[in-house]
């Protein structure tokens, strides 16, 4: 009989795009749902609690709640549902739900189940993986946890997160890091590791530089209002179809020109009568023409900005103060820089890691949600590879669909 997934999700719009990806979904609460169900059906469990309660992306409540999730897990551990009373005094309701995964381990434990764990989350929520470690070895697995950086495996993102890997049939470890900031080559000591994928590389933009930092989702479990107006998008790839990969153009195929009048790419180009659909594609790299490119993490004063040629600051999605945008700051001052072009979900999920045909269903603040909510697929393939039996090779990380 073959192995299949099972995932365990409350959102609609996340419940859709799953099953648009052919992903068999259960939506449910996790926190009501009877554990005991999957007990001697389970092979590898892996659990990705919501970040809200936590990220650097709220209020970060969940820290003000770290004792009573530390209770929780402890007591869920010993078999003692204690949730309802910890949950009346927490701050952030969500915060509890980090020990969702151990009422569902010590169900499986009962049967001598799972053989392996996974478990991710933003990074301050380590000292709470370390717990679980503990609890995990006294049950007879291997542990490992700690902070691990999506870049040095090749996602175009320097995302840290926390790992718990546990298995109870091979040492836990981390996988080997194949990217590094600056390339390795092959040596006496280690095969060597490539270069951290950039934003620009991995959305074709002609530029190979370093990756844009952490896609953080935010906001309410839907993503929040809309985050961008209808019509406000401005294309930055004008003959490029959204939602279809193509390949890097060649170095030097620049066609983008210094803006003398209007706003944005639609009104520069608008009066020979091009559209966005027909007119010449530019290559968009870290530095045409007399201005820059960077991406800007959300619209606020203390915004981060980066260029494309350095790693990005941490990118917020879910309200309109997280607005995500690329924006071009001018090399002189006589030349005026095109107005800010705000990020699309495709261009996020490219971030991410997942193909840029990935079926996103939803409204825009829905999508950048999941994007935000979802671990990178390239990491997690390295994570869960050895335990599915599985040898990675260069044709499994292809981002063109």
């Amino acid at each position: 009989m073959g192995i299949r997934d099972i995932g365990l999700e409350w959102d609609e719009w996340a419940c859709r795009t799953r099953a648009a990806a052919g992903l068999l979904t259960i939506r449910t609460d996790v926190a009501m749902y009877p554990a005991w169900i999957f007990a001697g059906r389970v092979r590898g469990f892996i659990a990705s609690p919501p970040c809200q309660a936590w990220s650097r992306a709220g209020k970060r409540l969940g820290l003000l709640d770290q004792d009573l999730v530390h209770q929780a897990v402890a007591d869920l551990a010993a078999g003692l549902d204690t949730r309802e009373k910890l949950l009346s005094a927490c701050r952030d309701p969500r915060s509890l739900l980090a020990a969702e995964p151990m009422r569902y381990l010590h169900a499986l434990h009962a049967a001598g189940e799972p053989e392996w764990i996974a478990m991710e989350e933003v990074p301050d929520v380590l000292p709470l993986w370390k717990q679980y470690a503990q609890i995990l070895r006294g049950w007879g697995f291997s542990v490992w946890c700690g902070i691990l950086n999506a870049a040095d495996y090749g996602v175009p993102q320097t995302r840290r997160r926390a790992i718990l890997i546990a298995s109870r049939v091979r040492t836990a470890e981390p996988p080997p890091p194949t990217h590094a900031e600056v390339a390795e080559p092959e040596s006496l000591f280690g095969p060597g590791r490539a270069r951290w994928v950039s934003m620009a590389e991995a959305l074709g933009w002609g530029a190979t530089d370093r990756p844009v930092p952490t896609v953080c989702a935010g906001g309410g479990p839907g993503g929040g209002p809309e985050p961008f107006p209808s019509g406000a998008r401005k294309t930055l790839v004008a003959a490029r179809a959204r939602g279809t990969w193509t390949a890097p153009p060649a170095v030097g195929d620049i066609v983008l020109k210094p803006q003398t009048r209007g706003s944005g790419w639609t009104a520069r180009h608008g009066a020979r009568g091009d559209s966005p659909t027909t007119g010449p594609a530019p290559t968009c790299t870290s530095k045409t023409g007399h201005w820059t490119w960077s991406l800007r993490s959300n619209n606020q004063a203390n915004a981060t900005v980066r260029a494309l040629s350095e790693p990005a600051g941490t990118l917020f999605f879910g309200h309109r103060a997280n607005e995500c945008t690329w924006v071009a700051q001018a090399g002189a001052e006589d030349v005026p820089a095109p107005a800010p072009i705000r990020i699309t979900a495709t261009e996020a999920g490219i971030l991410q890691s997942f193909p840029a045909d990935y079926p996103w269903q939803g409204t825009k603040g829905a999508q950048f949600a999941q994007i935000g909510n979802a671990v990178p697929p390239r990491l997690a393939a390295h994570l869960l590879a050895p335990h599915l039996d599985r040898t990675l090779t260069p044709d499994d990380f292809t981002l063109a669909a």
